[in-house]
């Protein structure tokens, strides 16, 4: 599948199922939001202390399979290199994060105090592979 559609398909769809590898190898799997950023990364809003955050910072390893709100019909899955970002650097990201969606803007003071509260990071995946290419 080409990058391009897989961006375009998340954008529309923000559902899926985050895949990071653990120390021992297996995998571990998060539900998550997800959207893309102006520079064509994957991105998702997460806390500090998450299974999948402390997964990334030792193996950067990410993929994830995105589906429509119905779940049953199209669906895709992307695979790539991620980072994280921590506050105070991940604020302004965060809050590109937030503003990609289309629901109402919040209070942003609120909001950045919300973020500081949890913990928040951004993951950040550069897309390397997308899926499926042909079908079963």
């Amino acid at each position: 599948m080409d990058l391009d559609e897989a961006r375009a398909f998340v954008q529309k769809h923000h559902r899926g199922v985050l895949a990071t590898r653990r120390a021992d190898g297996r995998i571990q799997q998060s539900p998550v939001l997800v959207n893309v950023d102006g520079e064509g990364r994957a991105m998702i809003s997460s806390r500090e202390t998450a299974y999948k955050v402390r997964n990334l910072r030792r193996d950067p390893w990410a993929q994830a399979c995105i589906f429509t709100n119905g779940f049953f019909g199209q669906w895709l899955f992307f695979e790539g290199t991620a980072q994280v970002v921590s506050l105070p650097e991940a604020m302004d990201p965060l809050i590109d994060y937030y503003k990609r969606f289309p629901d109402e803007n919040p209070d942003w003071d609120d909001y950045r105090e919300r973020m500081e509260r949890e913990r928040r990071v951004l993951i950040r995946i550069e897309l390397e592979r997308a899926g499926p290419d042909r079908q079963g």
